[in-house]
Parts: structure tokens; C-alpha cells; sequence
């Protein structure tokens, strides 16, 4: 089965159709992005320009395979993404890219996926009292990083409110 985004107003994705790869085939019955997209504009009218082909097995520019594992065939990886409602399509990168998450992200055209200006912390877990390996719950505070462009990362203790700063290299309580 192929997967066709339709496009809306900027490049925003607005539906995702999946199409029998039968109704891409060309005239030497190979696989034709285009015969799909011509196909789609007469059953709904929508402009061939505005489907674009997108792979259900690609995310963060690698392509997975039937068992969500890595695949070890990345030539397949195509367009970034799986074109979900919301993304959007670059064309000038080929990729399709969700949302920008903070306006101090920035866009990596490699994984398909944005960036936090601050490294992600290389610490995710501790030991609790009683010496169980437990998981840092890490956000993101754009405020905080608005405020002083050394911070932005921020973490929690399980079940606890205290507030952690990450400074590059361990939590720092505040």
C-alpha cells in the first residue's frame, strides 16, 4: 500500500490516503509517483501538485521495518517522515517535519526532527532511596531558556515536585 499526503494551504498536511499500489503503475508497470498523484486528483479533485508520497516505515529520516525495528536497508528511508495531520511538507529538503515545539528549536534536515539549542541532558536515570534505578521526568522550559540561553533543560524526581536544572553535565537542584 502506498501512503499520499494530501496538502493544504503552506505545505500543511491536512489528510493522509493510502492508495493500492496497483493505481501508481506506469505504462512499463513500474511504481509512479506521479500515475498515483493523477490518480488521486480524479477521484477527489484535490491537484496532483498538492499529493505527495510519504513512507509509513519512515521517521526521524531512518526507514523501520514490518517488526519497528531498524531497518538495515536505509536507501528506503523517504521524506523524513510519515506524513502525519499537521506536518509539513519541505519541499526544498524533500522532508516531511512536524511542528516546530519551541521557537528556539531549529530544524535538522538530516533526522527530519527539530532541535533544542542545549545538547538533551546525557543523564536520564537515579537511584532513589532505596537504590532503585529510577527515570528523570525531562521537559523542555523555553521561559527559562528565553531568560538565560544556558538553560531550557528542566527535570523532575518521580513522584516529587522539586525542580532540577541540567548545567551541561548533572541535575542541579533550584
Amino acid at each position: 500500500m502506498a501512503h499520499f499526503a494530501k496538502l493544504g494551504i503552506n505545505g500543511k498536511v491536512i489528510a493522509v490516503h493510502v492508495l493500492d499500489n496497483n493505481k501508481m503503475l506506469n505504462a512499463d508497470n513500474q511504481e509512479d509517483e506521479a500515475v498515483g498523484q493523477q490518480f488521486l486528483e480524479q477521484i477527489h479533485g484535490w491537484p496532483a501538485a498538492l499529493w505527495i508520497q510519504t513512507s509509513y516505515n519512515t521517521r526521524g529520516g531512518k526507514h523501520y521495518d514490518a517488526n519497528n525495528d531498524l531497518s538495515s536497508d536505509q536507501s528506503k528511508a523517504f521524506r523524513g517522515n510519515y506524513a502525519g495531520i499537521g506536518y509539513t511538507w519541505d519541499e526544498d529538503n524533500n522532508i516531511f517535519i512536524g511542528k516546530q515545539p519551541y521557537a528556539s528549536w531549529t530544524k535538522n534536515t538530516t533526522t527530519a526532527s527539530w532541535d533544542s539549542p542545549i545538547t538533551y541532558p546525557s543523564v536520564a536515570t537515579y537511584l532513589d532511596d532505596s537504590s532503585t534505578t529510577q527515570s528523570w521526568q525531562i521537559y523542555w522550559d523555553e521561559t527559562a531558556y528565553q531568560a538565560n540561553n544556558s538553560k531550557g533543560w528542566e527535570a523532575t524526581k518521580v513522584g516529587a515536585s522539586d525542580v532540577f536544572e541540567w548545567n551541561g553535565s548533572a541535575w542541579i537542584a533550584q
